[in-house]
């Protein structure tokens, strides 16, 4: 696999980094890895880099975003806090990964059974957590469908959540970024959410706004 190149990187288009991440998690599924020289790219990107993609995704230690979409060095940007939330600091990394370094997508990928989801279902507060999770209880007010056992205990629920909380992360990046909102509307770059389901490794798409591309 070529180490991606700025000539590369002009040529892809956010509909091409969606189907390259795509592709990429189809291998992961079927254990397909991608023969890759990792030193070799080391080296290659040692002076510059050239990701065609940014995506968001929760610190879990199962949710590595080179691994599930079988990427190498310089391929991605990946972004990794609890909950797959944003905050001012990750809305500047995301500025600076499309506008300055030419990334053509951004993803933002939620998790089955997400840990941060549940600490906001069940209300936990503890320590800095605390304002963590108050950044994932509109998506817990969001779900109306369950009218009972609205806790953790409730597989559907979390994964209503879930799911609701990347749509909402996907809506505030536009809503709070002019930059990204610009190159988004322009059809610069792409923006999707997506889920990752642990148990067969799937990413599972979805496009509520997406680029012209």
């Amino acid at each position: 696999m070529k180490t991606i190149t700025k000539q590369i990187q002009d040529s892809i288009t956010p509909q091409m980094a969606q189907k390259l991440l795509e592709e990429g998690n189809k291998r992961f599924v079927h254990n397909l890895k991608t023969n890759r020289n990792l030193l070799q790219q080391a080296n290659e990107t040692s002076e510059g880099q050239h990701p065609f993609a940014v995506v968001l995704s929760c610190i879990d230690s199962r949710t590595s975003a080179e691994l599930i979409f079988d990427q190498g060095l310089g391929d991605i940007f990946s972004v990794r806090i609890a909950g797959n939330i944003i905050n001012d600091d990750i809305l500047g990394s995301m500025e600076f990964a499309c506008k300055l370094a030419g990334a053509k997508i951004i993803v933002v990928l939620g998790h089955s059974k997400c840990g941060a989801v549940k600490g906001a279902c069940d209300h936990v507060e503890m320590g800095n957590l605390t304002a963590l999770l108050a950044k994932i209880r509109p998506a817990v007010d969001d779900e109306t469908e369950t009218k009972e056992n609205r806790t953790s205990k409730n597989s559907i629920f979390v994964e209503n959540v879930a799911l609701i909380n990347v749509k909402r992360t996907v809506d505030a990046i536009m809503e709070r970024s002019t930059i990204l909102k610009q190159l988004i509307e322009s059809g610069e770059i792409g923006i999707i959410g997506g889920m990752h389901e642990l148990s067969t490794g799937q990413v599972f798409f979805y496009e509520e706004k997406s680029s012209k591309a």
